[in-house]
């Protein structure tokens, strides 16, 4: 029953061979011949021993370090940094490193857009070395053996975290299953007296069909109270239509009695049991039972003791895969290539937690108020019926923009059609418009400074501007199962114009469930002040007040290239030229609620009455 590896025959350390037991050591005496195969069971046991009891002591996951990092829309840079895998062994990576995403092992496997970045343990032999009285064998060996790690990517959704060992820790009852839903009440099997405990029921959707699901269920516990001081928890479900692998889970605290008790119970009577599929009863005729023993102990002595009764067999079945996940990628397709979107780490690392950090981990804790022992009382009542099924998912941007840029031949004359590369808009896969409208730059004769203006439909409507726009016909092809649009303009005259700038904007249109514009009326947002005055390189803050609607997480972004930077928290730092910059405020949740704020930044940096601007 073992993971650990040995050597071949030939001394080279097989990675596939998983024995652990038994452990066996070199017995030295006077006189003992010592072979190679005696050398190498002694560096076998030394370091068998030392990785059982990494694994038994600190489980897997990063130590430190070993932070991934998008370089740019190909690369990726993952930090120096300690890892320990399921069989104990030490990945380290003594330096950082750059690679390219299609050169990781698994690139040209990967299947969706979801991918996982994985470390794993390597060994490689170096230094060939002559060997002697080898008569039947090879002149050269390999005289060591090199530790390190290598870089795999899989897709997300053949990847998870290590299971847990199973124990004893919880009091399982099956209130209900078919091919169609699964209900399993839990609880834990040891309460101590007088302490406050969480009981769970929890529905999981088996198959793809739609088949609302109903319950009204009536618990019954005889050493334990419900928040009204009661003997009986209600818990209701109201037609929850679930896709499949979809959870509703609801969670009640109770109190256990203040003597020991070792045969209490969870009763669900048949007749406190309704469950209707579609709206058909379901007939329900066993009395069901989850048993509990109430101690008189504390909560920390039976963690302890449940999880020191978990056998090394059953640590060992739980035992995952050879590999430590670091980070989570998701990956935008194109026809000639795969940009990286996104690098996510949060929910996806797991740490191993050492005694070294512990005097540090609790000085960084004392920065943070105290919480709750005990958390807030679940009500059995019915929460929103929208609400109590919807997957914990964020939702896609509705409205994104950009600037497109078409290269044009040298003089371009009318008739040709030329092409952008294909753009992907961020708004995801589905029905997305986009509109086009000619930007370009002028002199503003109210400020005298240079203004940034755009022009949609028909140029030549605005000829009295003299805008310096070509005139030319626009079509856009969207490619919706990619999240992606192509443009095409046919110039209508010529123009010495090397480069057609467009600015495109991208609007998503709402799937069934999204909010519409009649949700979102009277709901406003406002930039304060929205225009500042700044020098080049400064730093501002733009802040926001809300109006009709209550303060919500805001999205912030730039309209156009090399005006500057924006953090996620709204710190604008200016570029390094004097311009009229514009900034996009929109509700994360709700991108249709949105503001414009607006920097003017100049070089001299000269103080100017902020207000007059707002005004």
């Amino acid at each position: 029953m073992g993971r650990l590896r040995q050597s071949n025959e030939n001394g080279v350390l097989s990675l596939n061979n998983k024995q652990f037991f038994p452990f066996e050591r070199n017995r030295y005496y006077v006189g003992k011949l010592l072979t190679s195969a005696d050398f190498q069971a002694e560096q076998t046991y030394m370091g068998n021993k030392r990785r059982f009891l990494n694994e038994m002591l600190f489980g897997e996951g990063v130590v430190c370090g070993l932070g991934v990092y998008a370089l740019d829309d190909v690369s990726l840079m993952i930090e120096s940094g300690v890892a320990l895998d399921s069989m104990g062994r030490e990945l380290v990576l003594d330096h950082s490193v750059v690679r390219k995403l299609s050169a990781i092992d698994g690139f040209g496997s990967l299947e969706s857009d979801c991918v996982s970045l994985c470390l794993r343990y390597e060994e490689k032999p170096e230094q060939p070395v002559y060997t002697v009285n080898r008569r039947d064998q090879e002149a050269y060996e390999m005289n060591r053996l090199r530790e390190g790690v290598t870089f795999l990517l899989l897709d997300a959704d053949k990847t998870a975290l290590p299971a847990q060992p199973e124990n004893e820790f919880f009091s399982r009852m099956q209130l209900y299953t078919d091919a169609d839903y699964a209900v399993e009440l839990s609880i834990p099997a040891f309460i101590p007296c007088g302490s406050r405990v969480r009981m769970t029921v929890t529905v999981t959707k088996r198959s793809e069909r739609t088949l609302p699901f109903s319950m009204e269920c009536v618990l019954q516990s005889p050493a334990l109270t419900a928040e009204d001081g009661s003997h009986e928890t209600k818990i209701t479900v109201v037609d929850a239509a679930l896709a499949e692998g979809e959870q509703i889970v609801r969670q009640v605290w109770l109190t256990a009695q203040q003597r020991p008790a070792q045969d209490s119970v969870i009763i669900a009577e048949p007749g406190g049991v309704d469950i209707r599929l579609a709206g058909q009863r379901v007939q329900i005729s066993e009395k069901m039972t989850a048993r509990a023993v109430i101690e008189q102990t504390d909560a920390e002595a039976i963690i302890e003791r449940e999880l020191g009764r978990v056998s090394l067999e059953s640590r060992e079945m739980a035992a995952g895969d050879t590999y430590i996940r670091l980070a989570e990628l998701k990956l935008q397709r194109t026809q000639n290539n795969c940009i990286i979107e996104s690098v996510q780490e949060n929910g996806v690392k797991q740490y191993v937690r050492t005694n070294v950090g512990e005097t540090q981990r609790r000085l960084l804790l004392a920065y943070y108020g105290s919480q709750h022992t005990a958390p807030v009382m679940v009500h059995a009542a019915e929460p929103d019926a929208q609400a109590e099924h919807t997957p914990s998912v964020p939702r896609d941007p509705l409205f994104a923009t950009g600037l497109c840029e078409i290269p044009l031949n040298r003089e371009a004359k009318p008739g040709p059609v030329f092409y952008s590369d294909e753009i992907m808009h961020g708004l995801g896969k589905g029905d997305v418009f986009v509109s086009l409208g000619f930007e370009y730059l002028s002199e503003d004769p109210k400020t005298n400074q240079m203004s940034r203006s755009i022009i949609y439909g028909k140029t030549d409507l605005f000829a009295d501007e003299q805008a310096p726009v070509p005139k030319a016909e626009l079509a856009v092809k969207v490619m919706s199962d990619r999240g992606s649009f192509m443009v095409a303009a046919k110039m209508l005259e010529e123009t010495a114009n090397a480069l057609l700038m467009l600015r495109w904007m991208a609007y998503k249109i709402p799937a069934a469930g999204d909010k519409l514009e009649s949700d979102l009326k009277g709901k406003r947002i406002a930039a304060m002040p929205p225009t500042i005055v700044m020098g080049t390189r400064d730093s501002r803050y733009f802040n926001v007040h809300f109006h009709n609607m209550e303060p919500c997480t805001l999205t912030y972004t730039l309209t156009e290239k090399g005006s500057g930077e924006i953090t996620t928290d709204g710190v604008y730092t200016a570029p390094a030229r004097e311009g009229v910059y514009e900034i996009r405020i929109a509700c994360t949740d709700d991108p249709l609620i949105s503001t414009y704020a607006y920097a003017v930044v100049k070089k001299n940096n000269e103080p100017e009455d902020e207000q007059s601007e707002e005004k």
